[in-house]
């Protein structure tokens, strides 16, 4: 990862919400995958939990499980989260990776595409825990190629790899991790707040997915992948 920018207040500047407003939303879609796959767990961890608020709300919707940790390498992230901690919530400034831990499930939830070696990442990631949970931005799509938003969104997200559906699927796999079940999720349509390009097309995504999801990812995008593996 390059992680200057997280450390250097870059990454803050150009999103000083860390993506908060998304929480809720990436939460019911985590719990939901975890529920239909009868995965019930005690502990969870979240890699790059940023202002903690995903793990926050994953709690509300697992309120079975009774411990979430969450970690962050950067200073301004944890400066977001670390008043959180208490009760069954632990929230730690460092790298996962490096710690002795294991959990039930460990989420990354739009993480792995800003890591420099994302293999070596997933590779790691997979020993810690039984289950991992992955949500995955498709940035390519022929609509996004067309705009140049992969350019875009390394300068303004930190974004500096870019995946479809088989693509993503495919780095999980040849990293040892199996898949049990997949979804696509579509912050372009389903959340609020959408700029005027998004609702200018949420028409069109919503009724071209209705007829060919895997199509209509490929050419509008607009679309993640919330995976769960083992």
């Amino acid at each position: 990862m390059d992680t200057t920018i997280y450390s250097d207040g870059t990454y803050f500047r150009n999103n000083p919400d860390w993506h908060a407003d998304d929480s809720a939303w990436k939460a019911r879609h985590i719990a939901s995958i975890l529920e239909r796959n009868g995965v019930a767990p005690s502990s969870v961890c979240e890699v790059g939990c940023g202002a903690g608020e995903v793990l926050r709300n994953v709690a509300r919707e697992v309120p079975a499980a009774s411990s979430f940790v969450g970690y962050d390498i950067s200073p301004d992230a944890y400066r977001l989260c670390a008043s959180k901690s208490g009760g069954k919530f632990d929230f730690r400034f460092g790298n996962m990776l490096e710690e002795p831990v294991e959990f039930d499930v460990a989420m990354a939830i739009d993480v792995f595409e800003h890591v420099e070696d994302y293999f070596d990442f997933l590779r790691r990631l997979r020993t810690k825990a039984t289950y991992k949970v992955f949500h995955i931005p498709l940035d390519l799509s022929a609509l996004a190629l067309a705009r140049n938003e992969p350019a875009r969104m390394r300068k303004s997200v930190g974004h500096i790899h870019y995946f479809d559906k088989e693509t993503a699927l495919a780095a999980l796999r040849e990293t040892g991790h199996e898949i049990i079940d997949w979804r696509y999720t579509s912050g372009r349509t389903e959340l609020p707040n959408l700029g005027w390009k998004s609702r200018l097309m949420k028409g069109p995504r919503k009724l071209l997915f209705k007829l060919a999801p895997d199509f209509s990812a490929r050419m509008l995008g607009g679309y993640s992948l919330l995976v769960l593996a083992r």
